[in-house]
C-alpha cells in the first residue's frame, strides 16, 4: 500500500503525509469500492454490531446511556431503546463495542479497526440519509487510513503504552466522516489536524472500563474533527508528520510513507481478523494451540504439572496481568485463560468472565504452574506452549491466528453463529435474525433506517 517509506530525523524531504491522506480520502468514490473490500467490510459490520449489542448490557455501556442518550435525538444508541446527537451515539456505540474485548482486530494498525469507523458512518448516515453504499465506501476509507498511520507509526507507538485503537482510530474516525460528508482535500486536511491534536489513550487502562472508553472517544473525536472542519474550522496542514506533529511527540519509530492504496494491492479492510475468543487477541494463538492438545492427546487442567508459555516479550504488557481480579482482568491475563483452556471451558462464553471466576482457588493454582519464557515467534500474534504432564509426557504447540481467512463463506458462518449466540440473549432470536439479514441487505440499501431500527 505504501512506498518509499523514510524515517523520521532523515536526510531528504518526508512524505507530506497529511496532505496525501487527504487527497486520497477525498478522492476515493464508490467506483474504487472492490467487490471483496465490500464482502469483507459486510462481515466486519455484521460482526460490530454482534459485539455491540452484546456489550450494550455491560455496566459501563449502561453508565455512558444514562449520562449522555436521551429519548429523542437523530441517532440509536444500540440495544438501549435511547438516541442522541450523533458523537454522542457514536462514543455510546463505540464503547459498547469494544466493552467485550470481542472486537475485530488488524496487526498493521496494532489494534481494533472497525469500533471507531462503524459507529461514525451509521450514525451519520442515519442522521444525514446517506446510502448504504456510502457506508460501505467511507469505513474502507476509514479502516485503509487508521491502518496505514499504525503502519507507519511502527511498534515503539503501542510499545510505549498507547492504545491504538484510541489514538489511529481518531484518525479513521475522521477520514471516514470527511469522506461520506464529500470532504475535498482542503477540508480533509483539517479535520485530519483537528482529530490528530485529541487522540490519546494509553494500555494502563487495559482490563478496566476506560479501554472501551477509547475507542468510544476516538469514534466521537473523529465525528466532532469532521463536524467541525464542515463550518470551516481549520487547523495545521501537516499534524501527521511536522515537527512537534503527532506522530513526533507519540512515535519515536515513525517511517513516513506516500500514501497510495488501490490498484492491484487488497485494502487493509481485507486483512480483518476476527475473534472467536473473547479476550485479548494476544492470548488466542496460545488458546487454540491448548485446546489442540487437549483435543488430541485427551489431557487435562489436572494432567499437567508444569505449563511453559512462549511469547514476544512486549506482549507481557498486554496480556499477563499475573493474578487478575475482576472478568476483565481475565481478559487480559494469559495463565488464567490457558488455565481455562486446559480445563475444558468455553473461552468464548462470554459467562465464562466474571469476578467469581477471576477468583477461583482451582485457577488461582494453576496459574502457579504456568510459566512465561519470552520469546519472539515467527509473529507477534503466535502462540508457543510446552506441557509436562504428572506421568512424564511432554506436548508441544504452536499456532498462528493472524492470517486473514481465505474461504469467506465458512467466515461468515462462523461470523453469523457468534452474532446469533452472544445477541439472542440481548434481543432475542427474531431480532437477531433482522439484524443479520439488515447486514447483509446494506449494499443495495438507500439508507441505513431499517438497519438502525432493527439495532435500536
Amino acid at each position: 500500500m505504501a512506498e518509499d517509506a523514510v524515517k523520521a530525523g532523515d536526510a531528504g524531504d518526508l512524505p507530506e503525509v497529511t496532505r496525501e491522506v487527504a487527497a486520497w480520502t477525498a478522492g476515493f468514490t464508490n467506483a474504487d469500492v472492490t467487490p471483496s473490500a465490500r464482502l469483507w467490510t459486510i462481515h466486519a459490520l455484521l460482526d460490530w454490531a454482534g459485539v455491540t449489542v452484546a456489550g450494550a448490557r455491560e455496566p459501563l455501556s449502561a453508565i455512558l446511556t444514562e449520562q449522555y442518550a436521551e429519548t429523542e435525538g437523530p441517532c440509536t444508541v444500540i440495544a438501549q431503546g435511547k438516541r442522541a446527537r450523533a458523537h454522542d451515539a457514536a462514543m455510546i456505540n463505540g464503547s459498547a463495542g469494544h466493552a467485550l474485548e470481542y472486537d475485530d482486530v488488524n496487526f498493521r494498525l496494532h489494534g481494533h479497526p472497525t469500533v471507531p469507523v462503524a459507529p461514525v458512518v451509521l450514525a451519520l448516515a442515519e442522521q444525514h440519509g446517506y446510502s448504504g453504499e456510502d457506508v460501505i465506501r467511507a469505513f474502507i476509507v476509514g479502516y485503509q487510513v487508521e491502518c496505514a498511520l499504525g503502519g507507519m507509526a511502527g511498534d515503539e507507538h503501542y510499545n510505549n503504552g498507547f492504545h491504538v485503537t484510541g489514538t489511529m482510530g481518531t484518525f479513521g474516525a475522521a477520514a471516514a466522516a470527511a469522506n461520506l460528508m464529500g470532504f475535498d482535500a482542503g477540508q480533509t486536511v483539517n479535520a485530519i489536524g483537528i482529530a490528530a491534536t485529541q487522540a490519546a489513550g494509553i494500555k494502563s487502562m487495559f482490563g478496566t472500563m476506560t479501554k472501551p472508553l477509547h475507542a468510544g472517544k476516538a469514534a466521537m473525536n473523529g465525528m466532532i474533527a469532521a463536524q467541525l472542519a464542515a463550518k470551516g474550522f481549520t487547523a495545521g496542514h501537516d499534524s501527521i508528520e511536522c515537527q512537534q506533529g503527532f506522530m513526533a511527540v507519540s512515535a519515536p519509530g515513525f517511517a513516513a510513507e506516500h500514501f497510495t492504496a488501490g490498484g492491484n494491492q487488497p485494502y487493509e479492510v481485507e486483512n480483518n481478523l476476527f475473534k472467536y475468543h473473547a479476550a485479548c487477541y494476544l492470548t488466542h494463538s496460545t488458546i487454540e494451540s491448548l485446546n489442540d492438545i487437549r483435543k488430541q492427546h485427551g489431557i487435562g487442567l489436572d494432567d499437567v504439572e508444569k505449563l511453559t508459555i512462549f511469547m514476544p516479550p512486549n506482549n507481557r504488557k498486554v496480556c499477563d496481568i499475573p493474578d487478575p481480579e475482576s472478568g476483565l482482568e481475565i481478559k487480559f491475563s494469559i495463565r488464567h485463560l490457558a488455565a481455562m483452556a486446559l480445563d475444558g471451558q468455553n473461552t468464548a462464553d462470554l459467562d465464562m468472565y466474571t469476578d467469581e471466576n477471576a477468583n477461583a482457588p482451582r485457577y488461582a493454582e494453576a496459574r502457579n504452574r504456568i510459566q512465561i519464557v519470552e520469546k519472539e515467534l515467527t509473529r507477534r500474534c503466535a502462540g508457543a506452549v510446552s506441557i509436562d504432564a504428572r506421568d512424564g509426557r511432554t506436548f508441544v504447540g504452536e499456532i498462528d491466528v493472524g492470517i486473514p481467512a481465505k474461504d469467506t463463506d465458512a467466515q461468515w458462518e462462523k461470523l453469523e453463529h457468534k452474532a446469533r449466540t452472544i445477541m439472542r440473549g440481548v434481543v432475542g432470536e427474531e431480532r437477531t435474525t433482522r439484524i443479520i439479514e439488515e447486514v447483509q441487505r446494506l449494499p443495495k440499501a438507500r439508507d441505513v433506517g431499517a438497519l438502525m431500527e432493527a439495532l435500536a
